[in-house]
């Protein structure tokens, strides 16, 4: 797949399965990680991959962030099973280094630079994924579990895995809507 194709086609897949990138193909997912934008290099970034017992690890997480939340007893129950949604789930932190020339923000944006970067190389591999984020993205004690400091952001969780099914076509979008020419 070109990288045109692949960038003009990009989708979220909701539904994955079995079997995750392994080996070969996780070694490149993670090495486009670490060709993000990284200004200063300063490497801003920490991901977390989540397979088997991993998964409940990062499921518990969530559990004791919705009992804390003081969540529905059937939300407490979902929490533990959202990470199997698929084979891998790559947890994403921006590390802040602070930097005189690079403002926290940017270090953000750099390891959503990854995060973008690790899904399309999922897909040129016949693997997809999902970049989900939500309640657990912004809890405190799913932070602290993670190891995160006060400074630090979860960027998000990257469900990875193997498409159960084609997805819908995205729409079309008329570029003059969202861009503007200074000429």
């Amino acid at each position: 797949m070109d990288a045109l194709t692949l960038l003009l086609n990009r989708s979220s897949q909701p539904r994955l399965s079995a079997p995750a990138p392994s080996q070969e193909a996780l070694e490149n997912i993670m090495q486009a990680a670490l060709r993000a934008p990284d200004h200063a290099c300063l490497t801003p970034w920490r991901y977390i991959v989540c397979e088997g017992k991993g998964l409940d690890k990062l499921g518990n997480l969530f559990e004791q962030s919705a009992i804390a939340n003081d969540k529905s007893e059937k939300e407490i129950e979902r929490a533990v099973q959202l990470p199997h949604r698929a084979p891998m789930v790559i947890v994403a932190t921006a590390k802040y280094v602070e930097h005189e020339k690079v403002p926290r923000v940017e270090q953000v944006a750099s390891a959503a630079c990854g995060v973008m970067a690790m899904q399309m190389a999922a897909v040129a591999q016949g693997f997809n994924g999902m970049w989900r984020s939500g309640s657990y993205a912004h809890c405190e004690i799913v932070r602290r579990g993670l190891g995160l400091a006060e400074e630090d952001e979860l960027v998000g969780f990257l469900y990875l895995g193997t498409p159960s099914f084609e997805p819908a076509p995205k729409p079309q979008r008329d570029a003059s809507d969202y861009f503007e020419f200074w000429r």
